[in-house]
């Protein structure tokens, strides 16, 4: 058994004037129209594009361990 939900949409004037005339041009209700339109846009998933790699940059290596404070705010400080 299929159920149907009723609900309220706010459409633009202009669209629900074209959308009236499509399903009078194609013989079906307004509501078979959108509901086509929804499931199509709902089963449409982009393909998950890979992200770019992350640059990498050579800093020559670090100069300062950071686990000992006092090195790391002596360096800041110069």
């Amino acid at each position: 058994m299929v159920f149907h939900m009723k609900t309220t949409l706010n459409i633009d004037d202009t669209v629900m004037r074209a959308l009236k005339r499509e399903a009078a041009r194609q013989g079906k209700t307004m509501s078979e129209l959108v509901e086509a339109a929804l499931r199509a846009l709902l089963r449409h998933r982009p393909e998950e594009e890979a992200l770019p790699p992350l640059p990498e940059f050579r800093s020559g290596g670090a100069r300062v361990n950071v686990a000992n404070r006092d090195m790391l705010y002596d360096v800041m400080e110069r």
